[in-house]
């Protein structure tokens, strides 16, 4: 077995890290999903108060990733001078005071320009953090590592669609301010919060960290150099090298479809439960909101504990994107039917497939990138990915517009993760030396040779 895994001092090094962390790893995500997403709350009022239309609101939930895909890579070059510390806490203010000023948008214009500076604020959060972790823990740790900083999707979700909710009923119940002006307000100013807080709780690298034993900096400096030796030699070398990579771009093909998914239902979702429910969105759509992601939570942490081993990631992957495009379309069908607990149901196993296969995604890519390669073949993985956050939004609205059918418009949105199903088998073909290095402590050293 590597040494990375196999070694107590590590162990004891791993532990600590992920103790004083990855709590507020979770917290920057919980409020970056939380301010990337609660324009689905404001949807309605948005058309009532403002005249925004169906189709400016889908163009300006989507054009968030097209400043988001703009400032990644950048942001991630960025991120390596600086340190991951100021940096992060810088995307979170910055993002934070953007996200508070959607309390004064005037029409479609001030919307979808707010929508753009949003993607440019948050730009390398994500990718950011992806590299964050990739330089404390050891690969073997960390899909762990990334199943827990996914658990901060469906937690903000699950907090965040109530909050939404009651902040909406809140101010709409107050004479001078909108309840989604409130929700606005607020929001951002957590992000802002948070920001300053990470300034004091992060730490750049396992060598600063003070918190650690010399014994335990020496254990994942050794692990780490072990893994940046095989990175090199089976990764690209170099910012360009990286960008022209041929599996930078087979991921990115992955995640561009798996993003379909996510921002389809997740844009959507408040809408589309007033719809299955027959009420409008307030705190009681909000509660049933939560549902989903509560359910797509534990799923992620079941199979961040389960997937892990090449093998065992590689065959939930693909049966997981095979599950988000079954039940998304049931999702469509059952709300067709009018079958609201059907609906209910689809809705969730298919956040709760989708959840589960980030980590498992972003595995392959961190366990053969490194470097100014690994800040350039992410950042690049991740923005073109994430344009489906773009596609999506206006590719429902542009199938459910020219078929009259609400339903087929989320349908739609269930066919791609079945390509991503058949690409996340075909990793089986991929030989790297990097392989061991997706091999939990927990499993044997044939499960990695079989792998």
């Amino acid at each position: 077995m590597p040494a990375a895994v196999s070694n107590p001092v590590l162990e004891s090094a791993v532990r600590r890290a992920s103790r004083r962390l990855m709590p507020m790893i979770v917290v920057l995500y919980v409020v970056s999903f939380l301010d990337r997403t609660n324009v689905s709350f404001a949807e309605r009022a948005l058309e009532l108060d403002r005249g925004i239309s169906a189709a400016a609101y889908a163009f300006g939930a989507g054009v968030f990733f097209i400043g988001y895909a703009i400032f990644e890579i950048p942001s991630n070059l960025a991120l390596r001078r600086f340190g991951a510390k100021a940096w992060l806490a810088r995307i979170a203010i910055t993002w934070g005071i953007v996200s508070a000023c959607f309390a004064f948008v005037q029409g479609e214009t001030s919307f979808i320009v707010l929508r753009f500076l949003l993607g440019v604020a948050e730009a390398g959060l994500f990718p950011g953090i992806i590299m964050y972790l990739a330089e404390w823990f050891p690969n073997a740790h960390r899909v762990r590592m990334f199943a827990i900083f996914y658990l901060a999707q469906p937690f903000s979700q699950m907090i965040g669609s109530p909050l939404s909710g009651v902040l909406i009923s809140l101010g709409d119940s107050v004479d001078g301010i909108a309840g989604w002006q409130l929700m606005f307000a607020v929001e951002g100013g957590l992000a802002v919060v948070a920001g300053i807080v990470a300034i004091f709780a992060l730490v750049n690298s396992p060598q600063q960290a003070t918190f650690l034993s010399e014994q335990e900096k020496g254990a994942l400096r050794q692990a780490m150099a072990e893994e940046d030796d095989l990175r090199s030699a089976d990764g690209p070398g170099g910012v360009w090298a990286a960008m022209r990579n041929g599996r930078v771009w087979y991921f990115t093909v992955v995640y561009f479809c798996l993003q379909i998914a996510v921002y389809g239902v997740t844009f959507n979702l408040p809408t589309q439960v007033a719809g299955l429910t027959g009420r409008d969105v307030g705190w009681q759509v909000g509660l049933i909101t939560a549902v989903p992601w509560f359910v797509g939570m534990f799923a992620c942490y079941f199979v961040g504990r389960h997937a892990t081993t090449v093998r065992r990631r590689r065959t939930w992957g693909t049966w997981l994107f095979v599950s988000t495009g079954v039940f998304v379309i049931g999702s469509a069908a059952a709300g067709a039917s009018g079958y609201a607990l059907v609906g209910i149901v689809c809705i969730s196993v298919a956040v709760a497939s989708f959840l589960s296969i980030g980590p498992i995604t972003w595995s392959y890519p961190t366990a053969f990138l490194t470097g100014a390669a690994a800040a350039a073949g992410i950042g690049l993985i991740n923005s073109l990915g994430n344009l489906g956050g773009f596609v999506a939004p206006n590719l429902r609205e542009f199938v459910a517009s020219s078929t009259g059918s609400d339903a087929l418009g989320v349908a739609a949105l269930g066919v791609l993760p079945f390509l991503a199903a058949v690409m996340m088998w075909g990793t089986k073909r991929f030989r790297l030396r990097a392989d061991r290095l997706l091999v939990d402590v927990r499993d044997g050293a044939d499960e990695r040779t079989r792998g």
